[in-house]
């Protein structure tokens, strides 16, 4: 939000604006504050501010590549 000079107020309010699930500012706040926030919220969040989500896979630490090649 702060990266898009956006405070919690104008992002629930361009948000609802632009048609995307009604949230209220102070259920927003809430989530946050109780880190109860759903993936999908986090989603569609992500999508209106032009970002993406992607998962990327660990690179495994050295100690875990001995212990696979150890593996038979």
């Amino acid at each position: 939000m702060l990266k898009n000079g956006l405070s919690m107020r104008k992002l629930v309010q361009k948000m609802n604006d632009a048609g995307y699930d009604e949230m209220t500012i102070g259920g927003f706040s809430k989530m946050l504050k109780t880190e109860s926030i759903k993936f999908t919220k986090v989603q569609e969040i992500l999508d209106f501010l032009g970002y993406e989500f992607k998962v990327v896979r660990k690179s495994t630490s050295e100690p875990e590549r001995e212990m696979e090649l150890l593996k038979i």
